[in-house]
């Protein structure tokens, strides 16, 4: 298979794991609403680079290792979902953004380093990673395949996934949508954080 030809597979494959509703999305959407579209972007360039360490392992050949192994599954597993529960949990605590006499209420924000930090440990902590590059790579890998062919397509992937969540933020982050949601804020959030500590629960009980 030849670079273009791999540039196309990836993108149609890519695209559609990254356009699949998960934990990414749902924390991309919880950051937009409550804080702007500066933190959507932030958390989405740090979803991307979290792609670079799934990324990396694979080239080595580690995802097929890692799916295959029981116990590294298991940390992960215990790690990731056990960061979707924490991220849930903050979610469901969400207050207000007005008080009583409809007056605003100072709101915590995370600084752009924070926000994506959230993003890169969400992406690099999922445990169903290793198992989707697994399959990607076996499809569009060779084993004499050149180190800077795996290199571009690495960082086709974190351009497709950042593309993808940017668009996202774009559309949350309008005015009109924005301030529907904004009006429910803080029940948006609790909403968003319980869709966090479900699919953090799944990810900790779904059997390998």
């Amino acid at each position: 298979m030849d670079l273009v030809q791999g540039l196309i597979l990836i993108f149609t494959i890519h695209l559609l794991a990254a356009a699949s509703p998960g934990p990414d999305f749902i924390l991309v959407s919880q950051q937009t609403l409550a804080n702007g579209k500066k933190a959507g972007f932030m958390c989405s360039i740090g979803i991307a680079l979290g792609l670079s360490i799934h990324i990396i392992y694979s080239s080595f050949g580690l995802a097929a290792i890692i799916a295959n192994s029981d116990s590294a599954l298991w940390v992960i597993k215990i790690l990731g979902g056990g960061y979707l529960l924490y991220l849930g949990f903050k979610g469901i605590r969400a207050k207000k953004v007005t008080d009583e006499d409809g007056l605003p209420v100072a709101v915590v924000k995370y600084s752009a380093k924070k926000s994506i930090g959230i993003g890169f440990l969400c992406n690099a902590l999922n445990p169903k990673a290793p198992i989707y590059f697994v399959s990607l790579f076996t499809v569009v890998l060779s084993p004499d395949m050149p180190l800077y062919q795996i290199a571009i397509y690495g960082v086709w992937m974190m351009v497709i996934q950042l593309g993808w969540f940017s668009a996202v933020v774009c559309l949350l982050s309008q005015p009109r949508v924005h301030g529907q949601f904004k009006k429910m804020g803080h029940w948006i959030d609790r909403v968003l954080g319980g869709a966090m500590i479900a699919l953090g629960i799944k990810v900790m009980t779904t059997a390998n």
